[in-house]
């Protein structure tokens, strides 16, 4: 047969076939807020990891539950097999989930977690994401070394650790348990802790927790012995505001000691400088390919955890990523 004829039946078999079928299910996927450091590295996991096993559309909420709300109807209205849910609220999943519900399709809820009595009434309903207590507790214990290897921190010599708080959300469950952890695991190490002022709520944001550490030193410089942050982005908003006055800067001089949650590239590298004490690592990598194997199983109606090493916690519908502290010289 001549090379014309093979190319011809080659183009005919193709054309006769039609297009080529996506391999898997076509997934549907919510985030909260796309510009949110640590939740762009899941959703680059997660997309590495769905990456020749599904189809997906991927809608950024903006931080808007409405709108996510709206995101949510045009997806079940094109039929997906299955949604991946990052809720801008979590105290709205209850609506959400009553329509996934009616859809009779799975869904993975991950990072900001709904209550799970919600969950464990659908049979094809999973939560992932971490023990958010675990984040404070471990930043607790960073204090306890900090305090223990730098005396020096105590600038008034009181015996007490001075601390602004930053806590992400007002009621965003995971926030307040970073807040409330971190405080109390460091008291039980024996650290005695004093708040300056008020709580900062900053929603997870670089610039409100810049704009709120420039308040704070406005009101308590030279009072401010540690600075707490429920995660890195608000961290490195504090940092930038001890920089501009002289704190925190490379090469040496005044310091005062950062920590944050999420060991962010940004983080690792303010930390390896010098301008922050430590963190502790969120693994959104982890994450990613966490959500991605629960979801293809659901989608193919098999058990959540079939195949993968992933274990539910007491709940019985929740996988919990672990932590890990990540800490300076500083």
């Amino acid at each position: 047969m001549s090379i014309f004829k093979v190319l011809f039946t080659l183009v005919l078999t193709l054309v006769l076939a039609g297009p080529a079928q996506a391999a898997g299910p076509n997934l549907g996927i919510l985030i909260y807020k796309y510009d949110d450091t640590y939740i762009s590295t899941v959703r680059n996991a997660l997309g590495k990891a769905l990456e020749g096993k599904a189809t997906f559309t991927m809608q950024d909420g903006k931080g808007d539950q409405a709108a996510q709300n709206d995101q949510l109807d045009v997806m079940l209205e094109k039929k997906v097999n299955g949604l991946i849910v990052n809720m801008v609220d979590a105290q709205a999943a209850g609506g959400v989930l009553d329509k996934i519900k009616a859809a009779g399709i799975p869904v993975v809820f991950f990072n900001r977690e709904p209550d799970l009595g919600l969950i464990q009434e659908y049979d094809k309903a999973v939560f992932i994401g971490t023990n958010a207590a675990d984040a404070g507790k471990m930043q607790g214990d960073i204090i306890k070394k900090i305090w223990d290897s730098h005396p020096d921190y105590d600038l008034n010599k009181d015996g007490q650790f001075q601390y602004v708080m930053f806590q992400g959300e007002p009621d965003n469950p995971e926030a307040i348990a970073r807040t409330e952890w971190s405080v109390k695991q460091a008291e039980l190490n024996g650290v005695k802790m004093a708040k300056i002022g008020q709580t900062y709520v900053c929603n997870w944001d670089t610039a409100q927790a810049q704009a709120a550490m420039e308040s704070a030193l406005a009101a308590n410089e030279g009072k401010i012995e540690l600075v707490i942050a429920n995660n890195d982005s608000m961290a490195m908003g504090a940092i930038a505001a001890l920089s501009n006055i002289g704190y925190n800067i490379e090469g040496g001089g005044k310091f005062i000691p950062v920590l944050g949650v999420d060991a962010t590239d940004q983080a690792i590298d303010a930390i390896n400088k010098g301008l922050m004490s430590g963190t502790v690592k969120q693994d959104g990598q982890a994450m990613g390919e966490a959500i991605a194997a629960v979801m293809l199983n659901l989608a193919a109606g098999k058990a959540p955890l079939e195949g993968t090493s992933y274990k539910f916690d007491d709940s019985g519908i929740a996988v919990r990523i672990p932590y890990s502290p990540y800490l300076g010289s500083k």
